[in-house]
């Protein structure tokens, strides 16, 4: 199974852009997009059912705003949006998705760039997300999360760590948490098939970032470690050029 996660900045420009071809492309069996911007009833979903897709939506109360949803060829089990935290839920941002033996985590954590009161917002988020993953794990394994995190964890995750480490998206407590993570019994997926550096899934939009390859990787995949004798790859998708991050494919055994 083939599952990819991608922030699309847009679902609507990203259409514009060719993203249908590419997912026609790509094929995965199930998408999982973060900042769609759109409500479903904003999108014509046709070629989506034509390729075989339904679609699972969680739109923000704020129209043109964040959002997350799944497109998958496979029926779910069940389907939950939001994580129970209203001000959060109401920003769009979670949707799990659960299959016969495991459940897929699409999310949008929130960036801290426009100001301190975002970044405290974003600190509290991930505070209250670490219970919410806490409690899903005292009653069922085989989690697999996947979508924007908005931090860049190592140094080798940025393209100038030195530069940048006061800037949100790698902050000491911001990457700690992603230690903390880590260290709770899951795994980043990309790093456990790849360790080179210069691998990155968002460039800005200044300077020519990305043909200079300027980047962050603040995308990831990550699983419980039930779930890694499973895992048959994970890689990023940086020719994809429909936003301003790039996808990340899993590739898991059924």
């Amino acid at each position: 199974m083939k599952i990819i996660t991608y922030n699309v900045n847009g679902i609507r420009s990203a259409i514009k852009k060719d993203f249908l071809g590419w997912l026609a492309k790509e094929q995965p069996d199930i998408l999982c997009l973060q900042e769609v911007k759109a409500s479903r009833n904003q999108v014509d979903l046709a070629p989506f059912a034509d390729m075989g897709y339904s679609p699972y939506w969680h739109e923000a109360e704020k129209k043109g705003y964040g959002g997350v949803a799944v497109f998958s060829q496979i029926a779910p089990v069940a389907v939950t949006y939001g994580m129970g935290h209203p001000k959060y839920d109401a920003e769009g941002r979670v949707i799990k998705f659960d299959l016969p033996d495991f459940s897929i985590l699409n999310v949008y954590m929130p960036s801290g760039t426009r100001g301190e009161v975002r970044q405290q917002f974003k600190y509290e988020w991930l505070d209250d997300f670490k219970g919410y993953l806490q409690d899903l794990k005292q009653r069922q394994s085989g989690l697999l999360i996947g979508g924007d995190f908005n931090i860049a964890h190592r140094p080798i995750d940025i393209h100038n760590p030195v530069s940048n480490k006061k800037s949100s998206g790698f902050l000491p407590e911001e990457r700690a948490w992603m230690d903390c993570l880590f260290n709770d019994g899951f795994l980043d997926l990309f790093r456990q098939f790849h360790n080179e550096p210069h691998r990155y899934t968002w460039w800005s939009t200044r300077a020519n970032s990305r043909a200079k390859n300027l980047g962050w990787r603040i995308d990831y995949w990550v699983a419980d470690t039930t779930l890694r004798p499973r895992i048959a790859d994970c890689d990023i998708l940086q020719e994809a050029m429909h936003s301003d991050h790039c996808p990340v494919s899993v590739k898991i055994n059924l």
